[in-house]
């Protein structure tokens, strides 16, 4: 609330959504994070802050004017700001300011220092667009007393008097209006945020509240759905049976910021990339390559109707596609990604055309490790125990398939890890503002949900 930038750190951590049912994303900002907030829009308040006051008027009896004194602001300081949480409202405001202003009398210009504290409630809710909405619901200015710089000769009492009642005059009203100001700036930058952000090549997801924002006094929680994007039309997610609901002491106690991700939201992000076909690859063979068995020549050696047909090494290509929706599980300490695609083997034939040679299905359990990287969930996997072939189809005749088993793990495994590392590794984009980042966080996989712990970090 110190600032459109300020609050933007603390509010639009917890961006849009337009989805429908039980939220699939919960985040949390504690104390910690809004006493960031406030060292971060010290700077922006300063000078938001800055007001200007009007000449002072010296009037005769008929009410004209004598003499106009300008009055000129030199600076403003922000000495303290201080942000807490107001249970089932929003946010206190309590900011201390010294402002110094130059008079500028006929005789001697004067200058002056005057202390303002000022005080402001602010309620935290849910927009029509289902974006956080700030609005000031209380606010107030305390002046204290105007006081000279160094040891300079101080005017009369009864001067000094009047300027000062002059100045707070001219800046009771602005003060607040200023605060107001910079909360409509805020809700103008949450409004823009609802945006969509890539998860794949032609995919995408986009985070909105699903209800009212919970405030207690120990922290702000957003409950987050997600509307997940295939070349921008929204994709049909499975039914979120199961609200989700983060336990009260899930992450490190002492981060500013908690985001619960449910086992929906990552099941409904793999069945996107899985229906925007970015989980399929070809592994292709290089007939001239020492280190690469994918060519006909290796392949008759085990099934002599490959051999028969292709008397002449050709390059053989895997096309590798998942047809059955990816699974993930998360037990506690443990994720893992379970794959099902079905493995079409063919080769080049000499009109450069390809021949279907025989079709496996595979079964392969990979651990997952996540980490978070800026605003953005990442991961890495690897092989768990061992790659499951079966046949599915042939053209070449009986397949042995625990013969094609260790031939398959070699040109088949690497490719598969190379590709969907690369790919996770691109990350989906978390609940975040622009310019800010997630600082050190730490990732904890529970029974059916994933938290992320973590301090903020504001980059201009």
């Amino acid at each position: 609330m110190a600032s459109a930038r300020g609050l933007g750190l603390l509010l639009l951590l917890l961006l849009p959504t337009v989805g429908k049912g039980g939220p699939s994303t919960v985040v949390r900002i504690n104390q910690a994070a809004l006493s960031y907030v406030s060292d971060v829009g010290k700077a922006t308040l300063q000078q938001a802050l800055r007001v200007t006051v009007p000449p002072l008027l010296d009037l005769d009896e008929s009410g004209e004017v004598l003499r106009a004194t300008r009055i000129q602001l030199l600076r403003v300081r922000v000495s303290s700001l201080h942000l807490r949480l107001l249970a089932e409202l929003g946010l206190h405001l309590s900011a201390a300011a010294n402002f110094t202003f130059q008079v500028l009398r006929v005789t001697e210009p004067l200058e002056l220092t005057l202390p303002v504290v000022l005080q402001a409630d602010a309620r935290v809710a849910q927009g029509s667009i289902r974006t956080p909405v700030v609005s000031v619901s209380a606010c107030s200015s305390l002046f204290g007393t105007a006081t000279m710089p160094g040891d300079k000769n101080s005017p009369s009492p009864a001067l000094l008097a009047r300027v000062q009642t002059h100045i707070q005059a001219a800046m009771n009203s602005k003060l607040c209006l200023r605060v107001s100001n910079l909360v409509q700036d805020l809700n103008v930058h949450l409004g823009t945020l609802i945006g969509l952000t890539p998860v794949g090549p032609e995919s995408q997801i986009r985070y909105a509240m699903v209800s009212a924002p919970t405030i207690t006094s120990d922290d702000i929680s957003l409950d987050i759905d997600a509307a997940l994007f295939l070349l921008g039309t929204p994709i049909v997610l499975p039914e979120n049976t199961t609200p989700f609901a983060l336990p009260r002491h899930g992450g490190a106690q002492d981060a500013m910021a908690t985001v619960g991700l449910s086992q929906h939201l990552f099941d409904s992000a793999l069945l996107l990339l899985q229906k925007a076909g970015a989980l399929n690859l070809d592994v292709t063979g290089q007939l001239n390559s020492a280190d690469n068995p994918l060519n006909t020549s290796v392949l008759g050696q085990l099934i002599p109707e490959v051999a028969h047909q292709f008397p002449e090494p050709m390059p053989l290509v895997l096309k590798v596609q998942l047809g059955a929706t990816p699974v993930v599980t998360l037990h506690t300490n443990n994720a893992m990604l379970r794959l099902q695609p079905l493995v079409e083997v063919l080769a080049t034939a000499s009109n450069s055309a390809f021949q279907s040679l025989f079709s496996l299905d595979v079964v392969v359990n990979l651990s997952l490790q996540l980490s978070v990287s800026k605003v953005k969930l990442q991961g890495t996997t690897s092989v768990l125990g061992d790659v499951q072939v079966t046949v599915a189809s042939s053209n070449v005749g009986s397949i042995d398939p625990v013969q094609v088993h260790s031939l398959m793990g070699t040109v088949f495994e690497k490719p598969l890890l190379d590709h969907l590392n690369a790919l996770l590794g691109m990350g989906i984009a978390l609940p975040s503002v622009v310019n800010l980042c997630y600082s050190n966080p730490e990732v904890f996989v529970h029974e059916g949900y994933v938290v992320i712990s973590s301090g903020l970090l504001y980059q201009h």
